[in-house]
């Protein structure tokens, strides 16, 4: 009967279990899924994308294979993370926007630098680029790695990829983890090259000299660095802010006038931000921060980037280009923050350290790429000494596989000198067969060799390889014992990748001064603001107004006028004020249409009602009568109302209250009050108290229960307004004034 092994019950603190547990989980994105090695630069879903594809076969000289079956088998094998995560990392890896060289060829819809995501990976294909293979995938076979266990350990898998150039800086990198980010710029492959050379010729080369060979990041979108002199001090610590602008050109257009072009665009607008800039150089116009742009257009293509922004004839270019740097992603900063994984842990370094570890890597894949090389041509060595040996003495080993039994008898022989099992046709025969001592590997080469061999060219061509071979052999154990040999056969590898694959830099690096931006003082004039039922904003001006003023009249909800630089005050019936500039409504012809204030204030259409719309200006020195549907009621000063802020509380409200009215008041006016069951107060207007907009206010009228304001009208003498409760027409002005706080008359 089996017996069951007593639980085990350990205590410890709850604490303790979460601080371990979440420190480990932390680490494992660290290291396992968001930073890159510092070795190959690759993140481990990107080292495992490359090297299904080379498993795959996917080369460069071969057919696409479709990227489903590429993302499936990585998925299947390495890494058992979501297919949609795979195959973006793979599209990245494609884009030759984002990466700086390119590490996959895609073939179909992989994307476009203004943000167009890539089509379904069962409709693209992919493989290798020629470089992946021959810089970043070609001595896999040469043991230069370690090899580790896949998640299931069913397969193998690299532990790093054996890449011959500074991958980290060529193609950056950008990740979050936990508690820690990555942002590596890219960097030009030529530049680099040479600053690894540079170092591999002086290991105490420092960061300012490291610069003479690679100035700067160099962008696939191009632009220009316009912050030069704070490269160092960045690229010495790993941390900083590299600024960029895009490149834009002032063309001459028909009509003398001018336009901008923009051919090149910072970095880091690269996809949606393309859209936010178009929208922001909107938003300049229809804030009036400048006049001088009169359309914008996108013309970009697969040949490049080209927005066009057409000025105004006798427009100040310069200005308005200054004024896209300032306000627009046009000038964008990029935040640096060279975090990768070295032996291990997360470390931010700057540029020279960053050299270091690859030339390191470096040595470290040469050291185990050629003593693999050796030791394959040292056993090559072994057998072709045995095939030249064999040749001279092959009449022997003939009359020896003759006389054998069997290939054990043969091979003893051979190897051992052991004559016995064998008939010979002669004692000299028998005597010279038991010198043999050929080694184990040479007697199976021999035992395997065709006929052909002892063909006259064979044997001279078996003697050039031996001796190729012996030069091979004393060329590896060179570079293996001496490190400036095996230092120049790696300058000599990447002298050839450099000629083969560098291009020209496409980021110009410069100290360049910041835009200034002179703002014109906006001309103060006389507008109508029009505001219809529908909370859509315009203006007009005052001729205007005039010429159709029964119609703006009649049409919109409010028709205020005031000043240009004036703010509207929005009183709504949550006891809410939103401030909304003037400025911000665009100025344009009566039959216009507007835009939504909740576009241009913090005032939301659909959550709350506007009560009551004015000018600050008009509010100045004025006071307001404020009621809510509880019959509270109190009086304001309208210069409280003049505040910073785009929102504050106009009133202060109990639970399930609502503002009824706002209006302005005068001297002897009076306000009269009306309820849902009918009951009418008229008050004067002067016995309400004045308040802080902070209170509030006092009780203007005794209700039932069940009871509530149902609206309140304040009115000069001369008003005469009328309230319609079930069917009866009631004037108000008509109404005995009586004191506030009683219960007033029911109609």
């Amino acid at each position: 009967m089996a017996t069951v092994e007593k639980e085990k019950l350990i205590e410890t603190e709850y604490s303790e279990i979460m601080q371990k547990s979440y420190i480990d989980y932390a680490m494992s994105v660290i290291v396992a899924r968001a930073l890159p090695d510092v070795r190959d630069g690759l993140k481990p879903v990107q080292r495992r994308i490359l090297y299904d594809m080379h498993e795959l076969g996917t080369k460069y000289d071969q057919p696409y294979r479709k990227s489903a079956r590429i993302v499936g088998d990585t998925m299947g094998k390495y890494h058992p993370h979501g297919d949609s995560s795979i195959y973006e990392a793979m599209v990245v890896m494609a884009q030759d926007f984002k990466k700086e060289l390119p590490l996959v060829d895609g073939h179909g819809n992989f994307g476009s630098i203004e943000g167009d995501g890539a089509a379904a990976m069962r409709y693209t294909e992919a493989r290798l680029k020629k470089i992946t293979q021959e810089v970043y995938l070609s001595d896999l076979d040469k043991d230069v790695v370690d090899f580790i266990p896949n998640y299931d350990e069913t397969e193998k898998e690299p532990a790093v990829l054996p890449v011959k150039v500074p991958n980290i800086l060529v193609n950056g990198a950008e990740g979050i983890a936990v508690g820690m980010a990555t942002s590596i710029p890219t960097h030009n492959l030529g530049e680099v090259i040479d600053g690894v050379i540079a170092y591999m010729k002086d290991p105490d080369i420092n960061t300012a000299q490291m610069m003479k060979y690679i100035p700067g990041p160099d962008f696939p979108t191009g632009g220009i660095v316009t912050n030069k002199d704070e490269l160092p001090e960045i690229y010495s610590t790993g941390v900083g802010k590299i600024k960029i602008r895009g490149k834009a050109e002032i063309e001459k257009q028909k009509g003398g006038k001018d336009a901008i072009i923009v051919t090149e665009i910072p970095y880091t607008m690269i996809g949606a931000n393309i859209g936010k800039f178009l929208n922001d150089v909107y938003s300049l116009v229809e804030t009036h921060k400048t006049s001088d742009i009169t359309d914008i257009s996108n013309q970009s293509s697969k040949d490049g980037i080209r927005i066009v922004i057409e000025l105004k004839k006798g427009a100040d270019a310069q200005a308005v280009l200054n004024l896209l740097y300032k306000k627009t992603k046009l000038e964008d900063s990029f935040g640096v923050n060279m975090l990768s994984v070295c032996d291990g842990r997360p470390e931010t370094m700057g540029l020279v350290p960053m050299i270091r570890h690859h030339v390191n890597f470096q040595y470290e894949l040469a050291t185990r790429k050629y003593t693999t090389l050796l030791k394959k041509e040292r056993d090559r060595k072994e057998i072709q000494e045995g095939l030249i040996k064999a040749v001279d003495v092959i009449d022997l080993i003939i009359e020896i596989l003759r006389g054998s039994k069997n290939v054990a008898d043969a091979k003893d022989c051979l190897i051992n000198g052991n004559t016995e099992p064998i008939k010979f046709k002669s004692a000299q025969s028998k005597k010279d067969a038991s010198k043999l001592r050929f080694t184990e590997n040479q007697a199976k080469a021999i035992l395997e060799m065709r006929l052909q061999k002892l063909i006259g060219l064979e044997i001279m061509a078996l003697r050039k390889d031996y001796e190729e071979t012996m030069e091979k052999i004393a060329r590896y154990t060179d570079i293996l014992e001496n490190r400036s040999a095996m230092a120049k056969v790696i300058m000599n590898e990447l002298k050839a990748v450099k000629k083969e694959y560098a291009v020209e830099r496409k980021t110009k690096i410069d100290n360049v001064a910041e835009a200034v931006i002179v703002e014109k003082p906006i001309e103060v004039e006389d507008v109508v603001v029009l505001l219809d039922r529908f909370a859509y904003g315009r203006c007009i001006d005052v001729a205007t107004y005039e010429r159709n003023k029964e119609a703006a009249d009649t049409e919109n909800k409010k028709v205020i006028l005031c000043k240009n630089v004036d703010k509207l005050c929005i009183f709504t019936d949550k006891g809410q004020m939103h401030i909304l500039k003037v400025l911000d409504l665009p100025m344009g012809k009566f039959r216009d249409k507007g835009v939504p204030v909740d576009n241009v204030s913090n005032f939301d259409n659909s959550k709350e009602e506007a009560i009551f719309i004015e000018a600050l200006s008009n509010l100045t020195g004025k006071k307001l009568f404020f009621g809510t549907k509880t019959a509270m009621i109190k009086i304001v000063e309208g210069d409280e109302f003049d505040v910073a802020k785009r929102t504050t509380a106009a009133t202060k409200l109990s639970d399930g209250d609502e503002v009824v009215t706002v209006s302005i008041v005068n001297p002897g006016d009076t306000a009269c009050m009306y309820s849902e069951n009918g009951f009418f107060l008229r008050i004067d207007a002067g016995t309400v108290p004045e308040k802080k907009k902070a209170a509030v206010g006092v009780r203007g009228m005794k209700l039932s229960p069940g009871d509530s304001i149902k609206g309140i009208k304040v009115m000069g003498e001369g008003d005469a307004p009328v309230v319609k409760v079930k069917g009866k027409s009631i004037q108000l002005n008509r109404l005995h004034i009586a004191n506030r706080d009683t219960k007033g008359v029911k109609k």
